[in-house]
């Protein structure tokens, strides 16, 4: 029996989760898991976390690889941490390296985002890649097939301004849902893991 509920369906993307609401980082594990593929599928799962701890607006993807780092993720791998970040300068050779390294990744893109202001502290998983940059008006390589973005503070008026006078303890308790989720995520991709292990032994002839 799994010990696992389903909150969100594969297909409803893109999900919004306010990073301070109730069960926010077990409804970010549930949603995350279900765009995953499948354990059996022997594909590496790599998130890579964008960003510069020299603007506290876009530290939120260093603070998220930071803590992920941190911790156990068994078949996770993380890049991007506040020590060895991956912002606009090292972006596209950091991409070649650890496609180098990961042969046939499924790759998540994690980033912060500028948005309205009513949607401020929302953590949101979307289909396809993230775009980094695009909010101060910068063309970088697109990452991931999805994406986890977390929406900092307001868009519209002098993004860099903004982006720099972000206040850290919202994206710090940001970060910690969203590295909370992925962790829980990997628990249970873990267990799926060891699930579909036991379920070939037992199917192995004697």
């Amino acid at each position: 029996m799994s010990i696992y509920t389903n909150i969100f369906d594969k297909n409803e993307l893109p999900i919004r989760i306010a990073h301070n609401e109730q069960l926010a980082s077990y409804k970010l594990a549930d949603a995350l898991y279900k765009q995953l593929p499948p354990a059996s599928s022997g594909q590496p799962i790599v998130f890579i976390c964008i960003g510069t701890d020299r603007s506290t607006g876009d530290s939120l993807g260093p603070l998220v690889g930071t803590l992920l780092a941190e911790k156990k993720l068994g078949s996770f791998f993380v890049y991007g941490t506040l020590n060895d970040p991956i912002h606009a300068l090292n972006l596209e050779e950091k991409i070649s390296e650890i496609k180098d390294n990961h042969a046939n990744a499924f790759i998540i893109g994690i980033d912060a985002c500028l948005g309205r202001m009513k949607s401020v502290g929302v953590v949101q998983i979307g289909d396809g890649p993230v775009k980094p940059g695009s909010g101060v008006k910068k063309e970088l390589p697109p990452v991931g097939e999805i994406h986890i973005t977390g929406i900092v503070n307001i868009s519209g008026f002098m993004e860099f301004l903004v982006l720099q006078n972000t206040r850290l303890s919202l994206v710090l308790d940001m970060a910690k849902t969203i590295s909370k989720g992925i962790y829980q995520s990997s628990l249970r991709y873990r267990y799926s893991e060891n699930q579909e292990e036991y379920t070939s032994l037992q199917e192995r002839p004697i």
